[in-house]
C-alpha cells in the first residue's frame, strides 16, 4: 500500500528519497567536510596579513594569541618593482590570465555547443562513432600531447620532406595557450552539454523546422537561449580550470613576463625554496578573487543548470 501511495502521489515519492539525504549523519558529515576544506583557505588568509618574521616562526593559529596584523605584505605584491620578483606588479599577470583564460572558455565551450547540437539533432553516418570517441578522448592526458602540440605549433607538419601544413608561429602568444586548452576542454564540454541539448522538447525542434528555420536559426534562436543555465555552469568549471593551470601556460607561453599568467608568477614569488611565503600567501588571495566574482555572479545560472533534467513533467 505504501508503495502504492507512492506512486500516486509524486509528494509523498519526493519525500521519501529526499529523506536519506537531510538525515542528521549526512548534514554532521557535510559540516565535517566543509570545516576541513575551509580551514586551509582560513590559514592563507590570516597569514597572509602577518609579518615575514611571524610566519617564519610560528603557526598561523598563533595570529589570534598575540595578534600583529599589516598589509605590508599585499603592498608588496600589488605594487610595481616590490613583489619580489621583476619588476611588475600582480595587476598585469591578472590581465594576462584573463586574456587566457576568457577566449579559451568562449571557444570551448562555444564549439563545444555547436558540436553538442550536431551530434544531438543532425543525423548523419557514423554520428554515434563520433560522440563515443570524442568521449573517449576525455582519457588522453594533456601531459602526453604537450611536446607534439609544441612541435605542431612550431614546425607545422611535414611529410616526404613536404610542408603539409605551415607553422602557426604562435608559440610565446598568449594565442597558443588558447588552443591546447579549448581542444583538451572541447571533449567534456561536448559530453555535458550533449546530455542536455538531446532532452530539449522533440516537439520544440519539429516545430520551428515546420516554420522554415534552419539548423543554424534553430540552435540560434532555440538551443542557445535553453541551453544558457548548462552553458554557465560549464562554463565556471572552464574558467576555474583555466585560470588555475601553470603547466600549458609554462610550455606554450613561453614564460615571459609579456604573456605570463598569475600562476607561473604565483610560482616565482615563492623563491627558489619556496620560502617567501609573504609574498605568496597574498598573492594567492589575489587571484582568488576574480574566481570568486565570476563564481558569485553566475551563481544562480550554476544552480539552474545543476537541476536542469533533473525533474520530467
Amino acid at each position: 500500500m505504501a508503495t502504492l501511495a507512492r506512486k500516486k502521489n509524486p509528494e509523498v515519492l519526493a519525500s521519501h528519497t529526499s529523506r536519506p539525504f537531510t538525515s542528521p549523519i549526512a548534514s554532521a558529515i557535510v559540516t565535517v567536510i566543509a570545516v576541513l576544506w575551509t580551514v586551509p583557505t582560513f590559514g592563507l588568509v590570516v597569514t597572509s596579513f602577518r609579518n615575514k618574521e611571524d610566519i617564519q616562526s610560528t603557526g598561523w593559529w598563533t595570529a589570534f594569541s598575540n595578534p600583529a596584523f599589516t598589509l605590508d605584505n599585499y603592498r608588496a605584491v600589488l605594487s610595481s618593482g616590490n613583489a619580489g620578483i621583476g619588476t611588475q606588479g600582480m595587476i598585469p599577470f591578472a590581465i594576462n590570465s584573463l586574456a587566457i583564460t576568457i577566449p579559451a572558455v568562449v571557444l570551448s565551450v562555444g564549439f563545444g555547443l555547436m558540436a553538442a547540437y550536431a551530434l544531438a539533432w543532425i543525423p548523419f553516418r557514423f554520428s554515434d562513432q563520433v560522440f563515443y570517441g570524442l568521449f573517449a578522448l576525455q582519457g588522453v592526458p594533456l601531459q602526453l600531447s604537450l611536446l607534439p602540440l609544441l612541435t605542431f605549433f612550431a614546425t607545422g607538419v611535414q611529410l616526404f620532406g613536404h610542408q603539409i601544413i605551415p607553422p602557426l608561429h604562435v608559440v610565446g602568444t598568449i594565442a597558443a595557450v588558447w588552443l591546447p586548452h579549448a581542444m583538451f576542454g572541447m571533449p567534456l564540454v561536448i559530453y555535458l552539454l550533449h546530455n542536455f541539448v538531446s532532452a530539449l522538447p522533440r516537439e520544440l525542434m519539429e516545430a520551428a523546422r515546420v516554420d522554415g528555420a534552419n539548423h543554424f536559426e534553430v540552435f540560434r534562436r532555440i538551443v542557445l537561449p535553453l541551453s544558457l543555465p548548462a552553458v554557465a555552469s560549464i562554463a565556471i568549471f572552464q574558467f576555474l580550470w583555466i585560470w588555475n593551470d601553470l603547466l600549458v601556460a609554462l610550455v606554450f607561453a613561453g614564460g615571459t613576463d609579456d604573456v605570463a599568467p598569475l600562476t607561473l608568477h604565483l610560482a616565482n614569488l615563492g623563491g627558489n625554496l619556496g620560502s617567501h611565503w609573504e609574498n605568496v600567501a597574498p598573492a594567492a588571495m589575489f587571484s582568488i578573487i576574480i574566481p570568486l566574482i565570476v563564481f558569485f555572479s553566475l551563481q544562480r545560472y550554476f544552480v539552474r543548470g545543476l537541476l536542469a533534467g533533473s525533474v520530467k513533467s
